[in-house]
């Protein structure tokens, strides 16, 4: 599918970061496009970015969490409704969550949460859609994982478990539908997206979903910060939780301001992956450069000094104290 135009795509979280993108440069190449979000107001703010898509291009919004399939069901009867389609040819699963790290301490809501998202959503959607996408002529699935889809980790101080065993699960998900397309439907494709540090509010985001907005943390929810920072080596005695708050407040604005890869860039690389048919997207030269030193040196990946060496090749800055 080396052309978009006249096409009609499905993009997941469409309201911010990569799938606010994809939705954009979709609509501006001249593809139908259909997006959900758990925000109505940010979609529509995606939309209003759309204005410049070619005459008759539609871009549609439906509110749904993609955890829950009886909205993912509802929302691919609007898809069909409102764009008068029988058919789909592109599916972008690319919403997620961060949150639940560790599965020995933390509170298992969180971790079910975290991981229905990430993983159940991409199951989902593809369940929802896939009548629609073999109704087509010539279908692509484009599954978002990450770079912790094949490195479980972000060192050895942070417990990072829901979100890696989500992002494991859409990887093999999407590895294994390569040769299920190739079997039982020869017009489909499928492709995963692993992504380094992408320029997105995801950790704005989640912190909001799960009642953690770091400029409203309570004191409970600080005295767990002074913990955790702790743990990380980090002197916070002196500060007040204000400083706190700021301090968290900062940190994911810099992880959204300060990443080495935009937004933009990181759909217009999915984007370019799709038209060459590529089935593997690594997208950032710091999920490169971490894939070759996982497959390198595997068995000593979850060594304790293994971040410091990717700290040293100047990647993952954001893990640091």
């Amino acid at each position: 599918m080396d052309r978009f135009d006249g096409r009609m795509a499905v993009v997941t979280g469409g309201g911010s970061g990569m799938g606010r993108e994809l939705v954009r440069q979709l609509a501006a190449d001249g593809c139908h496009v259909a997006t959900c979000d758990v925000s109505g107001d940010a979609m529509d703010d995606t939309v209003a970015m759309c204005a410049e898509a070619p005459a008759g291009t539609r871009v549609t919004t439906f509110v749904a969490d993609v955890s829950d399939e009886q909205q993912v069901i509802a929302f691919r009867d609007s898809v069909a409704r409102d764009h008068q389609t029988d058919h789909i040819n592109l599916l972008f699963n690319n919403a997620g969550i961060g949150g639940g790290g560790s599965f020995v301490i933390d509170d298992r809501s969180e971790w079910d949460k975290t991981f229905a998202v990430c993983w159940g959503g991409v199951y989902a959607c593809t369940r929802a859609f896939l009548p629609m996408l073999m109704a087509s002529t010539e279908g692509h699935v484009v599954n978002t994982s990450s770079v912790n889809g094949f490195w479980a980790s972000l060192g050895p101080s942070i417990a990072h478990t829901a979100y890696s065993a989500a992002k494991f699960a859409v990887k093999g998900f999407t590895e294994a539908l390569i040769n299920d397309f190739r079997l039982n439907a020869p017009h489909l494709r499928a492709s995963v997206v692993m992504p380094g540090h992408i320029g997105t509010s995801i950790v704005i985001n989640s912190s909001k979903a799960f009642g953690r907005d770091p400029k409203e943390l309570t004191e409970q929810q600080l005295l767990e910060v002074r913990t955790r920072m702790a743990k990380l080596g980090l002197d916070v005695g002196s500060a007040s939780d204000e400083d706190l708050r700021q301090t968290m407040a900062q940190r994911a604005e810099s992880f959204r301001d300060d990443a080495p890869t935009t937004a933009a860039q990181a759909a217009t690389t999915i984007l370019n992956g799709v038209r060459v048919g590529d089935w593997r997207i690594l997208v950032g030269d710091d999920a490169v450069m971490l894939d070759e030193m996982v497959r390198d040196e595997p068995l000593r990946a979850y060594d304790p000094d293994f971040i410091d060496r990717v700290h040293a090749k100047g990647a993952l800055h954001f893990t640091k104290g």
